[in-house]
């Protein structure tokens, strides 16, 4: 048993073998880790490509600079950001358990990813509000949601969720490198205090998604009633096409939020059954790979509702996009 014991102390391996104070390093490189290794890889790759494909298509056609995608724009910025950084940052940490870019990176890592995510919901909840104003008053909705005013929302959204995530990281004592408790060197570890867990709990969970589930109500009840009223007045027809294309985006982008939810409750279920969250946690992890799984899935939903994705994908592939009247090209009428 001696020999056995020593032969384990010779075998194992720290994060800095020169420091004393290293952490132990654990490389996961069995069958199962190789094979999660390469499916989050693909989903990684898949959602910057995805979400990039939005962002190149809302930018540059003219005809898709609108209010409503001016949010899906914004929602697919950050998408396309967790793809980009913190999803591989994230699939290191899996394979390497040690963390070798020093504290200071540590900290701005985590605030990018609690902007990133904070970021998601607040364009979740944008989008019920002007999907609300759209089929409630259609006819003021061009004067109440202008390109500049949701511009401006949008900018207020990502300032106040950075505001937020700063103030969080601070009580929490990892805004400075100098403030984060480690055990040992070459440990990435943030240790969320319970009573931010429920803060977190009820302002960005409960309270958004309550808004956002009584918004869609009011959107499916005025949807109705607009249908029955336009089936009974024929001189309405005109209108008809309008309120239909309403319910229609309605639809998609509820979908997009039914989608955010079911990825983001066990999330937040989960955080309420312990009194002190390390994000090294198997709960945190799993349910953390959740939420970074739904910026996969909402461009994938825009493609299977959105013609003019399609459409504007098309044009980019083929590299169509690169001629000098592409940009006012009526993408509608290409996919029809």
């Amino acid at each position: 048993m001696e020999t056995i014991h020593y032969k384990q102390n010779i075998s194992a391996q720290y994060c800095f073998s020169g420091n004393n104070a290293s952490c132990k390093k654990e490389v996961q490189g069995g069958p199962g880790y190789i094979f999660l290794f390469i499916i989050l890889s693909c989903i990684s790759v898949c959602t910057v490509f995805l979400n990039l494909l939005v962002i190149i298509s809302i930018s540059h056609f003219k005809q898709l600079h609108t209010p409503t995608n001016l949010l899906i724009l914004s929602l697919a910025v950050a998408d396309f950001l967790v793809g980009l950084f913190v999803m591989p940052m994230k699939i290191m940490q899996l394979i390497d358990s040690c963390w070798y870019l020093g504290k200071l990176a540590c900290s701005f890592t985590e605030i990018i990813i609690g902007i990133l995510v904070l970021t998601s919901l607040c364009n979740m909840v944008f989008i019920a509000v002007d999907r609300c104003i759209a089929i409630s008053v259609p006819m003021l909705y061009p004067s109440i949601v202008t390109p500049f005013k949701m511009s401006v929302s949008i900018i207020l959204g990502w300032s106040f969720c950075v505001l937020y995530v700063l103030i969080f990281m601070y009580f929490n004592d990892h805004l400075m490198p100098a403030q984060m408790y480690t055990t040992c060197y070459g440990e990435c570890v943030v240790f969320v205090k319970y009573p931010w867990v429920i803060a977190n709990m009820v302002f960005f969970f409960l309270t958004p998604c309550a808004g956002i589930l009584f918004l869609y109500s009011v959107i499916f009840i005025v949807a109705r009633r607009q249908a029955k009223s336009i089936r009974a007045a024929a001189h309405q027809a005109s209108q008809k096409v309008s309120n239909s294309s309403e319910a229609k985006a309605a639809k998609t982008l509820g979908i997009v939020i039914f989608f955010f939810l079911a990825f983001w409750i066990p999330f937040y279920i989960s955080s309420l059954t312990v009194t002190n969250l390390t994000t090294l946690s198997i709960v945190w992890t799993v349910f953390t790979w959740l939420m970074f799984i739904n910026s996969f899935v909402n461009p994938m939903i825009y493609a299977i509702f959105y013609p003019w994705f399609r459409a504007s994908a098309k044009f980019i592939l083929t590299c169509r996009i690169l001629e000098s009247s592409s940009s006012v090209v009526n993408l509608y009428r290409e996919h029809s």
